[in-house]
């Protein structure tokens, strides 16, 4: 999704969110990720303004009034944390570990595959069908990506082979990269 993606060409506008639309995205947000309850007024304060970044692709990303970097989603699909989000609070989404193997990979903005979440070092949370996960890898600390998952745990684990989870964000892409948005 970001593997592409330059700060200065594909930023198509700002716009300013009222405060119900902030509101709804707050709503819809602890609707998606519960767990974040406790720590939703630090990441979203309600007295703070938030802006949508439009971006061609139909790409959305949230940012607050500092210009930190958010959330983002893809046409009307689920709002995703941003990597560096994640890692400040990385308890909020299920988290699928690849082996060593598959970090380059993962790294180069490739797909998670089946047999790379069910190989001898993998490790999978249950999730859902088209459930956003964190990919995580053998032996490091912080997420390498952030996905959605193509297929239930159990699935991938009984087909094993396919794509296990899509790669919408991961260390080092165009949206890991992008400044803050003044």
């Amino acid at each position: 999704m970001f593997k592409k993606f330059d700060e200065k060409e594909s930023i198509s506008g700002v716009q300013q969110l009222k405060s119900s639309v902030q509101k709804g995205i707050r709503a819809r947000l602890l609707e998606l990720y519960p767990h974040l309850d406790n720590y939703i007024d630090q990441i979203l304060p309600k007295k703070d303004t938030f802006r949508i970044v439009k971006c061609h692709d139909h790409l959305e990303i949230m940012v607050n009034s500092a210009g930190d970097l958010l959330f983002f989603r893809h046409r009307e699909g689920p709002w995703m944390p941003t990597l560096k989000l994640l890692h400040k609070y990385p308890f909020f989404v299920p988290m699928q570990q690849v082996d060593k193997g598959a970090i380059r990979f993962v790294l180069s903005g490739a797909n998670i595959m089946c047999p790379g979440l069910t190989s001898a070092n993998a490790k999978m949370s249950p999730s859902d069908k088209g459930q956003v996960v964190a990919i995580m890898a053998e032996g490091k600390e912080h997420a390498l990506a952030i996905g959605i998952t193509t297929l239930s745990t159990e699935d991938i684990a009984k087909v094993n082979k396919g794509v296990g989870v899509e790669n919408c964000h991961y260390l080092n892409d165009g949206l890991w990269q992008m400044k803050a948005v003044k």
